[in-house]
């Protein structure tokens, strides 16, 4: 495993993002992790999660892109952190954007906050995680809505690994429904092989116990 999962695994607990115990999900599933990016709150746990996403972007798709669109609310940070990162670790300079949840009509008026869309844009869309592919449904149409712009495909902090509406993951799902790639920084079978009766910030989080009840979780909810 590369370097920087193994270091965003352990930011993940140590900035309690990723927890693990016993959670009861939107969905009604009970689980034995949970994650929540709204926890990353300080410039010095953006500025180290704009270098994870930034990375993983690189290894992933590349950087041949114009604009890192971050969804309404929890994307534009991501977005401005990466776009950062991006310059700072590859001196490259790529655009922001976001969308707003409501039209404004005055001022700097439109959907779209920071830069806007252009014809033949090529546009990399940043999340924290994808459980159900609700955001992206929202998304899609506001980027498509802007003209002639491609979507390079989508990043996400953690795969869940779980069936979304299907048998298949949330990921993949999105994958299949509008034909762009997506990809994580890491997926949940790489966090538990690496967890795993290791100590992290001075205690095991991954216990065989724990180990044990996230082993029954995909058995019932894996993705195929």
């Amino acid at each position: 495993m590369e370097q920087y999962k193994q270091e965003f695994i352990e930011f993940m607990v140590e900035s309690q993002v990723l927890k693990f115990g016993d959670f009861t999900l939107k969905s009604g599933r009970k689980s034995p992790f949970f994650m929540n990016a709204g926890a990353y709150v300080t410039g010095t746990q953006l500025r180290k999660l704009g270098e994870y996403y930034a990375k993983a972007i690189h290894d992933n798709f590349g950087l041949e892109f114009d604009v890192l669109f971050g969804p309404a609310y929890k994307g534009i940070p991501l977005a401005v952190a990466t776009s950062m990162a991006i310059s700072e670790l590859y001196g490259v300079d790529v655009r922001y954007c976001s969308n707003r949840k409501e039209i404004k009509d005055h001022g700097d008026t439109g959907i779209l906050l920071g830069t806007k869309l252009k014809e033949g844009d090529r546009v990399m869309i940043i999340e924290d995680v994808t459980t159900s592919g609700k955001s992206i449904e929202e998304t899609f149409p506001i980027i498509k809505a802007q003209g002639n712009v491609e979507i390079k495909g989508l990043i996400v902090s953690l795969n869940r690994m779980e069936r979304g509406k299907s048998e298949t993951s949330a990921l993949k799902e999105i994958q299949d429904l509008y034909g762009f790639p997506a990809a994580a920084i890491v997926n949940m079978e790489e966090v538990t092989r690496y967890l795993h009766n290791r100590e992290c910030q001075g205690r095991i989080v991954i216990d065989d116990g724990i180990k044990a009840a996230i082993d029954a979780y995909y058995s019932q909810y894996g993705a195929k």
